[in-house]
């Protein structure tokens, strides 16, 4: 089982990313899938989960408006796309099958000018 995340990157605040969950050995379509971010100093949180049968999605508060989680279960991939960035965005962002356990090692999002 692999679960490999891209996209991540130096932007300036108000930019945008789209953040990519790459996974094998297992189907997305068959679980909950989030991503979570860790910021230096801070616990890691969940930013946003969308339901297995892709019918519901919830957000953190903080990115809610600004992000928006999607599957493409025939890429077996997730996306986090991530728009009106601020400094508070910058963090490690992972990508998990919570249900199963499976995390990502995550990626680098830095909101800088």
């Amino acid at each position: 089982v692999q679960v490999v995340e891209s996209g991540g990157g130096l932007v300036q605040p108000g930019g945008s990313l789209r953040l990519s969950c790459a996974a094998s050995g297992f189907t997305v379509g068959s679980s909950s899938m989030s991503w979570y971010r860790q910021a230096p100093g801070k616990k890691r949180e969940l930013v946003a989960r969308i339901t297995s049968s892709g019918g519901s999605t919830n957000y953190a508060d903080s990115v809610k408006g600004r992000f928006t989680i999607s599957r493409d279960n025939a890429k077996n991939t997730v996306y986090l796309s991530m728009n009106s960035l601020k400094f508070e965005d910058t963090a490690v962002y992972y990508c998990a099958a919570v249900t199963w356990g499976y995390w990502g090692q995550g990626t680098q999002v830095t909101v800088s000018s």
